[in-house]
């Protein structure tokens, strides 16, 4: 009887799985091969020594002869889109079927999962709104000085570092991601860190921490993307990271004080605090940073979603702006000629503006294209995801996505593919100067009412 249980068991594990690696085939959609059992992430979780972005590139070069082809991500299908304009499309004029990222929230029980990012349907667009204030001109002009010392900090940091005569080898990523890390610590959470005379402090730390490429990080992560139901149940079991809670009682601690002494302070903090006391984040035509609590104050915007808001600029901020300006650098020092032209730019518009301003910044035309090549060749992001939210009939084919079905797109793939960007893996700033680019295949920061709300901010801090 026993044994009669476990085959009965043993088929219908087996059924359950052929009828999971069968899910394109039955739908008629051009397919990779199922790799049991972790679909295209079998390299990553087999050897540990490939990225998901660059697993999924992988299957986009092998796929060339389609726009759209089906995959497995475990024993999930998901809809990998080669094609740019489709792609931009979907996330554009074609937004209603996937306004979705579907991914893990939770903002009842989790209240720190309630990131913009993660949010869904009325509830982003919602948020979205409010937010948007948040990151215009006028906004980034008030916060240009608490940058600018930043970067002045770093300066400092470089001239001592540098000797008089000889030459001496610097690691320039983990220069960036110190500077980064200090912009953050400043212009988003108003704290006063200075990680290059102190390598030690605890924010730098816990940049760390949630960088580390660990089993456990890229498990937690892959249920947050993949299995965002078995990602709840291990926060119901008290299953929690430690970063997220650093960060709220930064943000407790940092409000409390603001509100005890009346401290205003140019910075992301300060405007969240605005939204929660008077129910609206200031436009630039309103003078002032106040956030002194008014009869439209917002109750709904707690201190988790408060502090959920800035851990995500903060997680999606300092290793995205690192890695681009390291990049940059790596690839001007690469060719004498760009690097010479990049220096005029800068020069000529100090010369322009007598020092280095928001509006000097604004000028550098030439090192706006070199970041746009950046991060067309090296995309912070290598892949952008979405849930398809109601059927969607592919155009010119009788094919239709499944609402549920997750969709992948390779930027990684898309910016380097010959198709779009002849001779792709050219470093060259000038084809952003051409008016006859493909626009649809440049989407570092996304497309559509979901791109980055802080892109502007990004390049800010890059340039």
């Amino acid at each position: 009887m026993f044994l009669y249980i476990i085959i009965a068991v043993c088929s219908a594990i087996l059924f359950y799985f052929k009828w999971c690696y069968s899910y394109w085939q039955r739908h008629g959609y051009p397919y990779i091969p199922a790799q049991v059992p972790f679909g295209v992430l079998d390299p990553v979780v087999r050897t540990w020594k490939k990225s998901v972005g660059m697993a999924i590139y992988d299957i986009y070069e092998q796929t060339r002869e389609h726009k759209v082809v089906g995959m497995y991500l475990i024993n999930r299908p998901a809809l990998l889109v080669r094609d740019a304009q489709l792609a931009r499309d979907m996330l554009t004029k074609d937004f209603a079927s996937f306004h979705d990222r579907g991914i893990y929230v939770d903002e009842i029980h989790d209240p720190m999962s309630g990131g913009i990012f993660f949010l869904k349907g009325q509830q982003w667009k919602t948020l979205r709104t409010k937010l948007a204030p948040s990151f215009t001109s006028g906004k980034l002009r008030g916060m240009f000085d608490t940058i600018h010392d930043v970067s002045l900090r770093m300066v400092d940091h470089l001239n001592g570092q540098l000797p008089e005569r000889e030459f001496k080898q610097i690691e320039v990523k983990h220069l960036f991601v110190t500077y980064a890390i200090d912009i953050i610590a400043s212009s988003i959470f108003g704290l006063d860190v200075d990680s290059f005379s102190d390598p030690q402090n605890e924010f730098l730390k816990l940049s760390r921490n949630v960088n580390e490429n660990s089993y456990r990080g890229v498990f937690r992560g892959t249920c947050q993307i993949m299995y965002p139901g078995l990602e709840k149940i291990f926060q119901r079991l008290g299953w929690t990271e430690p970063a997220p809670d650093y960060m709220k009682k930064i943000v407790r601690q940092t409000i409390e004080k603001r509100e005890k002494h009346n401290i205003v302070r140019k910075d992301m903090l300060q405007l969240l605090l605005q939204l929660r006391n008077t129910g609206k984040i200031n436009g630039d035509e309103d003078e002032g940073w106040s956030a002194v609590k008014t009869k439209d104050a917002l109750a709904s915007m707690s201190i988790e979603l408060i502090a959920a808001q800035l851990f995500l600029f903060y997680v999606a901020g300092f290793e995205t702006s690192a890695a681009t300006a390291a990049f940059t650098i790596y690839e001007l020092a690469r060719n004498a000629e760009l690097l010479e032209k990049a220096q005029e730019d800068v020069e000529q518009a100090l010369a322009k503006h007598g020092s280095l301003s928001y509006d000097s910044l604004k000028d550098m035309k030439f090192l706006d294209l070199c970041v746009m090549e950046t991060t067309r060749k090296y995309p912070g992001l290598p892949i952008l995801n979405r849930e398809c939210t109601k059927d969607y009939p592919l155009p010119d084919s009788e094919l239709v996505v499944k609402k549920g079905t997750p969709i992948i797109i390779s930027l990684f793939g898309i910016h380097r593919d010959e198709e779009y960007f002849p001779d792709a893996l050219r470093y060259d700033p000038y084809r952003f100067e051409k008016e006859n680019y493909n626009a649809a295949a440049y989407m570092p920061f996304g497309e559509g009412p979901r791109h980055c709300i802080a892109q502007r901010m990004g390049k800010l801090n890059v340039k």
